[in-house]
């Protein structure tokens, strides 16, 4: 049996023309918001750096914070290779207090992505020194869960200053999310008390069924953190609920679940990453695929992704069935 849904949150990239790129910022605003009015319990917003897409997580999250009040705020995932752990755990504390501590960062470690292309404007010195493995996160939690970020606090002057990254945001740590996609990654997530986001990308080290493979990881996971049974889990997968949609948003949808569905029949290049195959149906129909999903099965929550070149009609249309029809059907009251 399927453990009932308990959390219902989606995920959107936040896609923008750069001729206009304010008007893509406000569409994805505007997508917050509606999924708050929806009843979601979380709203997850992706990054892409030199790209058209959210490049400053952080700062959207911010204003989004004050245009809702009720629904948590993720990001999935923030890759610390570009971020500088003292620098942004001041501006998620910042975030978090004028959220009312809804902020729930999800991060990622190793290179920036074309590394040897950004690394000279990224890293102009210090490229062949900079450390991109898990301690670059240690150093981060360690900063969001009040450790000592230098040996002197105390008054010089008319200044005063603490040791500690300000402002301190009460709870934020229990709030930080690993998005992993190996075994390592889930074992390291849990040992370090982090929360564990898996998404439609697994690496296919000792299986080649994805939710086999997905499976795996959560329950590698919660055997690792201190919480066990209880340590918290979001599946990411990309799914797309036709009740309410035109003939033609149908069309649509089946046409892009189509093309993408090759990738899901073997693992992908050297790091033998695997993709699941996109989740488009009725709700109804869409319930019963993941009821017999054996990782969706052991998790109680969900950051369902949104395709990522749609309309914004069609994320309406959407949003709406998930949260009207399939959250439902999943169980979530």
């Amino acid at each position: 049996m399927s453990r009932p849904l308990r959390k219902l949150g989606f995920l959107t990239i936040g896609l923008f023309d750069a001729a206009d790129p304010r008007r893509g910022h406000e569409s994805t605003l505007g997508i917050i918001e509606l999924g708050e009015q929806l009843g979601f319990d979380s709203a997850w917003v992706r990054h892409r750096h030199l790209q058209y897409g959210i490049s400053s997580p952080v700062a959207v999250l911010a204003a989004a914070s004050q245009r809702t009040s009720r629904i948590h705020l993720g990001t999935a995932v923030i890759p610390l290779g570009w971020e500088n752990p003292l620098r942004l755990a001041e501006d998620l504390a910042t975030v978090d207090l004028l959220s009312g501590g809804r902020l729930n960062p999800g991060l990622s470690v190793g290179p920036p992505m074309r590394w040897d292309e950004v690394k000279p404007a990224l890293y102009p010195d210090t490229a062949d020194a900079e450390d991109f493995s898990y301690e670059r996160v240690k150093r981060l939690l360690g900063f969001v869960r009040g450790e000592p970020a230098t040996g002197f606090s105390g008054t010089e002057g008319f200044e005063v200053f603490s040791d500690r990254v300000q402002p301190q945001a009460p709870g934020l740590g229990d709030r930080m999310w690993y998005g992993g996609a190996s075994l390592r990654s889930a074992q390291w997530a849990g040992e370090h008390r982090m929360n564990f986001l898996t998404s439609s990308v697994v690496k296919a080290e000792e299986a080649t069924d994805f939710a086999e493979i997905q499976l795996s990881h959560i329950r590698t996971f919660r055997a690792a953190h201190p919480d066990g049974e209880n340590a918290r889990v979001s599946q990411g997968l990309v799914v797309v609920p036709t009740d309410s949609a035109t003939p033609e948003q149908r069309a649509k949808y089946e046409e892009f679940a189509a093309k993408r569905l090759p990738r899901t029949r073997a693992p992908q290049g050297p790091a033998r990453m695997l993709f699941s195959p996109d989740f488009v149906g009725t709700s109804a129909e869409i319930a019963d695929r993941l009821h017999a999903h054996a990782a969706f099965r052991e998790i109680d929550e969900v950051a369902f992704a949104l395709p990522f070149t749609f309309e914004h009609e069609d994320y309406v249309q959407i949003l709406t069935d998930i949260a009207t029809k399939l959250g439902p059907e999943l169980g979530r009251p």
